[in-house]
């Protein structure tokens, strides 16, 4: 076995979701999510079919976020993954429902920051150990700190 770390392309201004799905109707799902969650997100989807032809599915409604989506996807090439670019909306507005979906086993990450998928090859192929996602902390917050978190989170309007 040998252990990789693939570096995910996320575009300016873009989010990512990653996770593990187990069936073909899995891109025609998370699309239906995406669509119904909010009409205004812009957003590209690929997944990693890992029986039958093997292809990457794909699907989206930004042809630029489906193209890196896709380009990711061949990169990582872990059986069964699917990633989610998304712009003009957040994860956190979709996880839940994303979570619900039978064919949905897990979700690695959800975010903007930079992020490294640790993949593990073997003969038979490749998949998803885990995610490094952003950067180690620097230390902990001070009141200021807390100032500043309590005043972005009301900024985007989840807190009063």
């Amino acid at each position: 076995m040998e252990l990789k770390s693939v570096k995910v392309e996320i575009p300016e201004g873009a989010n990512l979701i990653l996770g593990q799905t187990h069936f073909i109707k899995t891109v025609e799902d998370l699309y239906e999510i995406m669509v119904g969650t909010s009409s205004q997100a812009k957003f590209g989807i690929a997944f990693c079919e890992a029986s039958g032809e093997c292809l990457i599915r794909t699907v989206g409604n930004d042809p630029n976020l489906q193209k890196i989506a896709i380009a990711n996807a061949q990169a990582l090439s872990a059986g069964h993954s699917f990633i989610i670019l998304l712009k003009e909306a957040y994860p956190i507005n979709f996880l839940n429902a994303i979570k619900q979906c039978p064919e949905v086993c897990n979700i690695y990450c959800a975010t903007a920051n930079p992020v490294e998928v640790i993949i593990a090859e073997t003969e038979q192929g490749r998949g998803i150990l885990g995610v490094v996602d952003g950067y180690s902390p620097k230390g902990v917050e001070t009141e200021v700190d807390i100032q500043v978190r309590k005043k972005l989170l009301r900024q985007f309007g989840y807190k009063l």
